[in-house]
């Protein structure tokens, strides 16, 4: 029998097509942060965005071990202790899925169905990843560095190992790290125990969990998540590679929710609208807020640079708020001119969605 008969090509719904089974149960196996969360300068490692592609695998510290090989000088096997005995490094990283907001598409891609919580901030402590390219000898031919994890699925009828590339260069970057702790504490097996890469200002799809080797080319790497994430208008379209994060604002909602709507009740009067920016690009520049789905901005008060350039910003408004139905949004513009749109591009896949979010608000 053919996996074809079970692993089936990338497609998007039909014009009335809801929710199907497939979606609804990758929904209850992974889980956004819910929004309330973004009063946290970090997330709490349970409530961190999760999205597994194949299973979790089974992996023990004392057993573990990463390969690093390929076009190096000096091969290399190492185990957790060694990692540990290095000089370690802390970075702040907000992390997002790349599909981050597919489900608000028209025609929707078929795959995970996130709305807009698919982010989450955390303390990633680790080795940097020159450190150890730089132990094993990168020779001058070396053109990519392929990761590959120990979770183990089949992807439109490709049985594969999940595996990643970055550019040398990008792999090189100080903050790239070989990580072994979130949060101060080891990693939980959701999040890649014992060791994950983290490539801080990339979606979620370069952080490749659970890693069992770094092996570097002298080549392009080729492989099929490389040419999964990619933005396509159609199955023809050879499409541009899906890397950083591009800008995005959400707010967290105010005053409390309609049990099915999520829909927002605010009293009358001063109500602080607050939540979180951030960009893969360059740093957050200017946040502004909408009472109205966006056809008027206010600007919002940005708080000062915390010192931590891959993580979100904090930001709020002071709302005079009187009786009505108002949509609340914000959004965001980076210091290189990038600024979140108010609709969204269609692509095939639904990658980089970051077109405002509305929250239906009711003022008494």
């Amino acid at each position: 029998m053919s996996i074809d008969s079970v692993s089936t090509p990338g497609r998007v719904a039909e014009d009335t097509e809801g929710i199907t089974l497939d979606e609804l149960a990758l929904a209850a196996r992974n889980h956004a942060m819910p929004l309330e969360v973004l009063r946290h300068d970090v997330t709490p490692v349970g409530l961190h965005y999760l999205l597994t592609h194949y299973d979790i695998p089974a992996t023990r510290a004392d057993t573990w071990q990463l390969s690093v090989s390929g076009s190096v000088a000096r091969p290399l096997a190492l185990d957790l202790a060694w990692l540990r005995h290095r000089r370690p490094t802390t970075v702040r990283v907000t992390m997002e899925c790349a599909g981050n907001g597919r489900a608000r598409l028209s025609p929707r891609p078929i795959s995970q169905p996130w709305l807009v919580e698919a982010v989450g901030t955390a303390d990633w402590t680790g080795v940097p990843l020159r450190d150890v390219l730089d132990e094993a000898g990168v020779d001058p031919s070396a053109v990519d560095v392929v990761f590959t994890g120990a979770d183990h699925g089949v992807e439109r009828g490709v049985e594969q190992d999940y595996q990643r590339a970055l550019a040398l260069d990008d792999a090189l970057r100080p903050e790239v790290i070989l990580a072994y702790e979130m949060n101060g504490s080891a990693l939980p097996p959701q999040h890649g125990f014992p060791v994950r890469l983290v490539v801080p200002g990339w979606y979620g799809m370069a952080q490749v969990k659970w890693l069992r080797s770094i092996h570097v080319v002298d080549a392009p790497f080729d492989g099929f998540q490389h040419h999964a994430y990619r933005l396509r208008e159609n199955t023809d379209d050879p499409g541009r590679p899906v890397t950083r994060i591009q800008p995005r604002a959400l707010l967290m909602p105010p005053g409390f929710p309609d049990f099915m709507t999520r829909a927002r009740i605010v009293d009358a009067g001063a109500v602080t609208l607050t939540g979180r920016a951030w960009s893969g690009h360059a740093p957050i520049q200017r946040v502004e807020v909408s009472l109205d789905g966006g056809e008027h901005w206010h600007t919002a008060r940005l708080e000062s640079d915390t010192g931590h350039r891959w993580a979100w910003r904090r930001f709020d408004f002071t709302w005079q708020a009187t009786p009505g139905h108002y949509r609340l949004t914000a959004r965001a513009q980076d210091a290189e001119g990038r600024q979140q749109p108010v609709d969204q591009s269609w692509n095939r896949g639904g990658f980089a969605n970051n077109a405002i979010q509305l929250i239906q608000t009711l003022c008494r």
